[in-house]
């Protein structure tokens, strides 16, 4: 299922994982696991097989020409990549891919395998959800732990959800079993632009996974992106009222909750989840739309 060599000597490592699909709006997380791996120089280490854990009818292979005539087919999967991080405390182990449709605890006790195999001592889920806030604000980022230490340790919230679950639930559960420390990180991208890219929620997730692991980092082309995303969803709000209207509401809504010093409280979880849910449930009754 996943093939180790020349596994790399890294210090205090920690892994950041994230998977494209339900935990993924606005290719929020599983873009900002890559961009520290292109940042930070990583190498490809190793790769699940996607035969096992793949519905290839749900996530399906795409077809490529590679040159001279030739076609290849590229399977869905999921990468890790190790990034030695000289200025700080830990190295890092990158996991990106898929969310997977079969066998999940097969699935997750094969990450956790690779997870010891590279002496990791922490994992870090990344995930973005659509939520009721607007595009103008500051990027709401929730930080969940269950180990009451790891809470107090990096100023993190107990979890408080119940309700469906998407693979990182479930790998953040394994990791509990496992007695493995592990954390998540959650953007909340607006419901009204839901399927497209937001640099300005990867921004977000990678400022606050760099903080929480004390990685110093320069992201002025993320600054750059989410700028300009943020004029482009201007633009397009600005030519219908009634959304406009929408996300003036929002904003106004965001700046009563925002506290004295002008920072926004973390987002509830258990209403980006539900919101979630009903999108999910939109998209299955309004397949053509």
């Amino acid at each position: 299922m996943i093939e180790l060599e020349d596994l790399p000597e890294l210090k205090d490592a920690v892994m950041i994982a994230a998977f494209e699909g339900w935990n993924d709006a606005g290719d929020a997380s599983s873009s900002a696991v890559r961009w520290f791996a292109e940042r930070l120089g990583a190498e490809q280490i190793a790769s699940i097989d996607a035969e096992e854990f793949y519905d290839f009818t749900a996530v399906r292979p795409t077809v490529h020409n590679v040159g001279g005539g030739r076609r290849a087919i590229e399977w869905p999967d999921v990468e890790l990549w190790a990034a030695s991080v000289p200025e700080a405390r830990h190295d890092l182990v990158l996991l990106v891919g898929d969310e997977p449709q079969l066998k999940w605890r097969t699935f997750c006790a094969t990450i956790l395998h690779a997870a010891r195999e590279l002496g990791v001592e922490m994992v870090v889920t990344l995930g973005a959800l659509l939520a009721e806030v607007p595009h103008t604000r500051p990027t709401s980022v929730i930080g969940t732990a269950d180990d009451p230490r790891l809470i107090d340790q990096l100023g993190l919230r107990p979890s408080t959800y119940e309700g469906p679950t998407g693979i990182t639930g479930v790998l953040q559960a394994t990791c509990r079993e496992a007695h493995i420390p592990s954390a998540s990180l959650w953007a909340a991208v607006p419901t009204y632009v839901p399927s497209s890219p937001s640099p300005k929620a990867t921004y977000a997730l990678v400022n606050r996974s760099a903080a929480l692991l004390g990685i110093p980092i320069v992201t002025t082309d993320l600054e750059i992106a989410a700028a300009s995303y943020e004029r482009q969803i201007d633009e397009l709000v600005e030519a219908d009222d009634e959304t406009a209207a929408y996300v003036a509401q929002l904003a106004e809504d965001a700046d009563e909750d925002a506290d004295d010093d002008g920072t926004f409280p973390p987002l509830d979880e258990s209403q980006s989840a539900a919101l979630v849910q009903e999108v999910e449930r939109f998209l299955r009754e309004h397949p053509t739309d």
